[in-house]
């Protein structure tokens, strides 16, 4: 396939990018954002040295930059932060623009994300806004002055992509890569973090039926997940098309990708709070097992969050600025990138500020072709193997694999069973023989190894005819699985999902405003609560505070509807508090009595055996 025909394919299957009001930064080139970067390295322990300044950077000079063995971090740094004065002007001015533009392409958060979710997480938003001040990060700052050199950027209006196709295992794989100057997720939208540069991706897998190319699935990057549940087949309806073109729902900020729009709840797991997250997990399955009263903590709208987890918000509407066929304005340009030119695959380091932040990535991203460390992405060297399509034939070629492993197995099975006559009719044979000699005296040693090999053939044959009956059962399945596909059913364009982000509801959103005020101000109220006990009741804080514990469960119960399930839990935990003291006191009875009630259970039955 010649580059020309890569591009058309790519054109053909462009996706439509739709923006949340108030997004500033926008798919563009690199070689203006390059241009406006210095080029520095960092070794360990020691202060960055600039290699190139700005204005003299250029994507030769970044290709230069290949792999060392000295430990330096290579990094682009896009900008300086602004000084007090500069940022005062911005901040005027913005505000007058906004005022201008008017509220309809502004950004509003609507409801505050902290409403959504329970007590401990709106703690750990707290601590982890503090951990700001003290470890590497992007200032907000850097943001405004980034916002400035890229409106002052040229080209800044070119929107354009970075395509290549990879064809493997019978999959086509059109990739498309989004180059954005900055990351503004925290300073514009209250999210997790900021950072310069912001590489995204969108695949769409393909397969050739002759002369035709059929779509079949669609996967978009969002921030750092991989797997199936990124995937969606072409004939989902949670897939958005128009005129044949996938819809990116971008969000604000981080520009992770989504299929519907909305705004999603993501949930940020602390690395220090990890051996709590295991203790929890652990007690979560126990409770779940054993009780059957665990519904989970954290986020209603997804699987992934738990307590210990700081909730954050991915405002993906799709209701401002779009990019591509029949949206506001086409892409500009589809730039082919295979093979990958030398500043993509020679340049190995960060393509914005090196910030050294140990917690939440705001340190800028690799190109597309890296991760963070340098090493290959799996995104680039194994689109297939990135969503677990590598586990999937393509549709015209399903039904020849399904019967092939049909074929096989039941090749499989004919041999074990075959195998497990032999091993039958061996087993009786020295059964027959055992029997034969009995006790006699003489032949102890050889009845000893008869007994020896029954007991080593009588396993083999055991486990034979288990493997044997399960290659059946998976053979009647793939046999039913042949049939349907013979038939033309895929079966469930969802079955491959585990956990499906989903986005809030509209009964979620119209959340009630008492509930939000008491999100705002519980963490510094129950903070003011504490300092009043020290202060003024110490001789009570114990007491204080398991009050003030109770009436925060109870209130937080009572404004997530969980009133019912709290009764159970509270129930439930205080008589296991009970049961635990009980033992404790008397445990010796306990042990006296449940002996002497198993004696005489024991007894009744074998009296009640003998008189039957």
């Amino acid at each position: 396939m010649t580059p020309e025909s890569d591009r058309e394919l790519l054109r053909r299957f462009e996706p439509v990018m739709r923006y949340t009001k108030g997004e500033r930064f926008l798919p563009l080139r690199v070689e203006p954002y390059v241009a406006s970067c210095s080029l520095w390295a960092q070794m360990p322990d020691e202060e960055p040295v600039r290699l190139a300044a700005e204005g003299e950077l250029t994507l030769d000079k970044l290709a230069e930059m290949r792999h060392d063995d000295s430990g330096a971090r290579h990094f682009l740094k896009f900008i300086d932060p602004l000084n007090v004065a500069e940022l005062a002007a911005y901040k005027f001015d913005r505000r007058r623009a906004e005022r201008k533009e008017g509220k309809e392409k502004s950004f509003r958060a609507g409801r505050g994300r902290l409403a959504r979710v329970g007590y401990i997480p709106r703690l750990l938003d707290v601590l982890f806004s503090l951990t700001l001040l003290v470890r590497g990060r992007v200032s907000g700052d850097t943001a405004a002055a980034a916002l400035i050199a890229h409106e002052r950027m040229e080209g800044r209006d070119e929107h354009v992509y970075y395509g290549r196709v990879v064809r493997r295992d019978g999959w086509v794989a059109c990739q498309y890569w989004f180059f954005h100057a900055f990351n503004d997720w925290r300073s514009g939208f209250f999210g997790v973090n900021d950072h310069e540069a912001d590489w995204e991706m969108a695949c769409i897998y393909l397969y050739e039926d002759g002369d035709e190319t059929i779509p079949e699935w669609a996967a978009y990057s969002s921030h750092d997940f991989s797997g199936d549940d990124l995937r969606r087949r072409w004939d989902d309806p949670e897939l958005h098309k128009e005129n044949g073109h996938p819809v990116i729902y971008s969000a604000a900020g981080s520009h992770a990708s989504y299929f519907a729009p909305g705004e999603y709840l993501t949930e940020l797991d602390l690395p220090m709070l990890s051996p709590a997250v295991r203790v929890l997990g652990a007690a979560r399955r126990a409770w779940r097992k054993a009780l059957r009263q665990y519904r989970g903590v954290g986020s209603e709208n997804n699987d992934h969050g738990h307590v210990f987890s700081v909730p954050f918000v991915d405002y993906a509407r799709g209701d401002g600025f779009s990019i591509g066929p029949g949206a506001d304005i086409e892409w500009s340009d589809a730039v082919v990138v295979d093979p990958p030119p030398d500043w993509m695959s020679g340049y190995r380091g960060l393509w914005g500020l090196y910030a050294r932040d140990p917690v939440a990535g705001e340190d800028a991203p690799a190109g597309p072709m890296y991760n963070r460390d340098g090493t290959a992405r799996l995104a680039w060297r194994d689109p297939i193997g990135w969503v677990g399509l590598d586990k999937e034939a393509p549709p015209n070629r399903a039904l020849e694999h399904v019967a092939r492993r049909r074929t096989h197995l039941e090749a499989e099975c004919a041999r074990l069973e075959e195998e497990a006559a032999e091993k039958s009719h061996t087993l009786s044979g020295l059964g027959v023989e055992a029997a034969a000699m009995g006790d006699a005296s003489h032949l102890k040693k050889q009845r000893g190894e008869h007994d020896k090999k029954i007991s080593e053939l009588s396993g083999e044959l055991e486990e034979a005819r288990r493997v044997l009956a399960a290659d059946r059962a998976i053979a009647e399945a793939l046999e039913r699985k042949e049939k349907k596909l013979a038939s033309g059913d895929k079966g469930s364009a969802r079955a491959h999902i585990k956990r499906a982000y989903r986005p809030a509801s509209e009964t979620e959103l119209r959340f009630d405003r008492v509930a939000e005020a008491w999100a705002a101000i519980s963490i510094a109220l129950s903070m003011v609560v504490l300092v009043a006990l020290i202060l003024f009741a110490r001789e009570y804080l114990v007491f204080g505070l398991v009050a003030l514990v109770s009436l925060l469960v109870f209130v937080e119960s009572g404004f997530r509807k969980r009133l019912t399930e709290l009764t159970a839990s509270v129930t439930i935990g205080l008589a296991t508090v009970a049961t635990l003291i009980l033992v404790y006191e008397f445990f010796w009875q306990a042990v006296v009595v449940s002996v002497l009630a198993a004696a005489a259970y024991m007894l009744w039955e074998n009296v009640r055996e003998l008189r039957t």
